[in-house]
């Protein structure tokens, strides 16, 4: 499809392609004219997007049949895509019960949502107290008042964090929440410079939480993890002492990975 096609042109084949994709996955294999019906589309239209399909070898006809289904090659895709969360997982895990083991304390695991501007929690530590910062797996907050946002942000070129802070809402959600972007932007310049993220009381009224990234092997800020800490139970003394656990535990996550510093 040419690119000078009207964005809605380009969106509604895309949508076309997607509702082939799904038909084949529940079905397996698929007829011409069923494939058509289910993508609201034209024979002709669903033959030219099954012909393109197939000459990328992602699906395939049947001679005898003539029907269509998928080839392994989506499936490669997929599996490709689970295994580097996996191994984030894997590594990321390891990492966390250390830190966990050291603090006590709530222990996130967060990536970032390209989708929504959000910080998605995708594993956790619970503290070991009884009083203490909960976390729901699957929970999506905001970037710009959580550390573990300010953590996937920070290691971004400028020309990235303005565009992203551009499409913000810079929401007020806690008592001392960035809602400027010059701050905000200000923010991540320190965050960089001194090696983690933190936050007092920016995403929920009597918590403050410590971040570190992530990173792959291409140097690419995939991940972050917190700790969470109830205001009064952090202990100022320490906090050399946390910010040390932080970046071992991001530096044993991202070497496990794959991610070498002196190479970036």
């Amino acid at each position: 499809m040419s690119d000078t096609l009207p964005k809605t042109e380009n969106v509604a084949a895309v949508l076309k392609v997607f509702a082939v994709i799904e038909a084949l996955v529940e079905e397996k294999r698929v007829g011409l004219a069923d494939l058509a019906q289910r993508a609201m589309t034209s024979k002709t239209t669903a033959h030219r997007l099954l012909q393109t399909m197939v000459e990328l070898g992602y699906v395939e006809q049947d001679p005898e049949t003539e029907k269509y289904g998928l080839t392994l090659k989506l499936f490669s895709l997929g599996a490709r895509s689970l295994t580097e969360q996996t191994e984030l997982l894997r590594v990321a895990d390891q990492a966390m019960g250390k830190l966990s083991r050291a603090t006590g304390e709530t222990i996130n695991l967060g990536i970032l949502d390209d989708r929504d501007q959000r910080v998605v929690y995708i594993h956790k530590y619970d503290s070991f107290y009884g009083l203490s910062m909960k976390s729901t797996l699957g929970l999506r907050n905001p970037l710009h008042s959580t550390s573990l946002g300010k953590a996937l942000l920070a290691w971004r070129d400028d020309e990235e964090l303005r565009e992203r802070i551009g499409r913000m809402d810079l929401v007020r959600r806690a008592p001392n929440t960035i809602t400027d972007p010059d701050r905000l932007m200000a923010e991540l310049h320190e965050t960089r410079k001194r090696g983690y993220a933190e936050e007092t009381e920016e995403s929920e009224a009597g918590v403050r939480c410590m971040a570190i990234p992530v990173f792959n092997y291409l140097g690419k800020p995939i991940a972050a993890i917190s700790i969470a800490f109830p205001l009064f139970r952090f202990d100022e003394a320490r906090k050399a002492d946390y910010i040390d656990l932080l970046k071992t535990a991001g530096s044993s996550a991202s070497r496990g990975l794959g991610y070498r510093p002196e190479a970036h």
